[in-house]
Formats: C-alpha cells, sequence, structure tokens
C-alpha cells in the first residue's frame, strides 16, 4: 500500500512539472506588430493591415511608425482613413526609377508615421489595424517592415530584428511579407481559343449530318413498310375472290 502511495504521488508531482513547463513556455509568449495578409504576389497590388497590439497594462499606444524596405521600393501606396489617427507619408529618391503602368517614378514612400488624436490610441488591452493599399509588389522573396511602437508613458517597443532562415523567431520580430512569384501565363491564350471553336464547330456539323442521314434511311424505311403492308394486304383480299 506505501509502495502504491509512492508511485501516485510520484507521478503527480511529474504531472504537476511538466504542465508548469508547457504552461511556463506558452505563457510569456507576447504579441508583437504584423502584416496580414503575410503573403502576396511579386507584381501584383494588395491590401494589408499592419496589426498593432498594446503590450502594456498602463499606458496606450499613441504613434506607430511603419518603415518601408528601402531594398525593395513599391511604386503605388495609400493609406485607409483610420477614425481617431491621422498618417504622416515620407518619400524618398530611388534609381533606378520605378515603372509602373508605363510610366517611370523617381520617388517612392519609405514611412508611414500614424499618430493618435489627443487623448485616444490603443488603450490596454485592445489592438489596431493600420490598412495599406500596395503594388506593384517587388520581385523579391520578402519584404521587411521594421515598426517603431510609442507608447503614452514614453516607451518605445521597436519591432525591427530581422528573422534568420532555421533559427527561432527573434526576440522583436519586424512584421514580413512573403511574396510568391506571379504565374507564367499561357504565351498566347487567344490562339488556341478559335481553332477550339473551330473543332466545336466541325463536331456539330458533322453531328448534324449524320443525324440527317440517320433522319433520312429512317423515313425511306418507313415508307417501305407502308408499302410492302398494303401489297400485303391487298393479296389477301383478292385471294377469296378467285377461290369463289
Amino acid at each position: 500500500m506505501i509502495r502504491l502511495r509512492r508511485s501516485a504521488t510520484v507521478a503527480a508531482l511529474t504531472l504537476t512539472a511538466v504542465a508548469t513547463t508547457v504552461l511556463g513556455l506558452a505563457g510569456p509568449a507576447s504579441a508583437h506588430v504584423t502584416i496580414n495578409p503575410a503573403e502576396g504576389k511579386q507584381g501584383g497590388y494588395g491590401r494589408f493591415a499592419f496589426r498593432v497590439p498594446n503590450e502594456s497594462d498602463t499606458a496606450s499606444t499613441v504613434k506607430v511608425e511603419v518603415n518601408l524596405p528601402e531594398n525593395a521600393p513599391v511604386g503605388s501606396v495609400s493609406t485607409m482613413p483610420v477614425p481617431g489617427w491621422t498618417v504622416a507619408v515620407e518619400k524618398r529618391k530611388v534609381d533606378p526609377p520605378i515603372e509602373v503602368h508605363g510610366s517611370q517614378l523617381t520617388e517612392a514612400v519609405s514611412k508611414l508615421t500614424f499618430t493618435a488624436a489627443p487623448n485616444g490610441g490603443v488603450k490596454p488591452g485592445e489592438f489596431q489595424e493600420f490598412p495599406v493599399s500596395m503594388g506593384p509588389l517587388p520581385q523579391v522573396d520578402t519584404m521587411v517592415f521594421k515598426v517603431l511602437q510609442t507608447y503614452s508613458d514614453g516607451n518605445v517597443s521597436r519591432w525591427i530584428e530581422e528573422p534568420t532562415p532555421g533559427a527561432e523567431e527573434p526576440e522583436n520580430p519586424a512584421p514580413v511579407l512573403k511574396l510568391a512569384a506571379a504565374e507564367n501565363a499561357p504565351a498566347s491564350p487567344g490562339a488556341s481559343a478559335p481553332a477550339a471553336a473551330a473543332a466545336d464547330d466541325d463536331d456539330d456539323d458533322a453531328g448534324s449530318g449524320a443525324a440527317t442521314a440517320l433522319g433520312v434511311a429512317g423515313l425511306v424505311a418507313g415508307l417501305a413498310g407502308l408499302v410492302l403492308g398494303g401489297l400485303a394486304f391487298a393479296r389477301t383480299r383478292r385471294e377469296p375472290a378467285a377461290k369463289a
């Protein structure tokens, strides 16, 4: 009996230690600034939102600075109005120029600064999204946006650490947008369409011709049957008269 109690006690302590370890690993994981969706297509346009959670228990987030990557300029960047916030757009010179719809652009947006109205901001326990439209997206695998999050008490969270492939997530990771290569379009999508249409027309013509031939053959067979039936009926009528 004593041995059974010891085993139960050891098992309970082991489960408690495991649970504490698991909860301890899961608990401290802090939220950070992200971009949603986190994927796009090279050369395409997209609507993305920078999601900013408030990690302070006492202060509000009053300013968010989003720095666009210098090695991957975007020709067109526009923001969506966010109630209670204003946005300032900074640009920089780019060389070589960016081609957008046949035009050569020598400037690109380098920074977006969202500032909350007085007594406003993202309060503790809340988050805010800042929508942005961008395109055409550059020919790179990833875009890293370094973000500074300023609180009402003066503290600043610097989400600027770039991820390293194969390594653990950094303590203050920057939002990352992954870009997939654009799918190659068919060389001549219009050329195959007429051929397919012509083939369909030929099939339709052949089908209708075969149907017509079958219809004529059926009509001839029906007339032949009527003629043979009439002759047989006439013959039966004549035979009794001849015997009489």
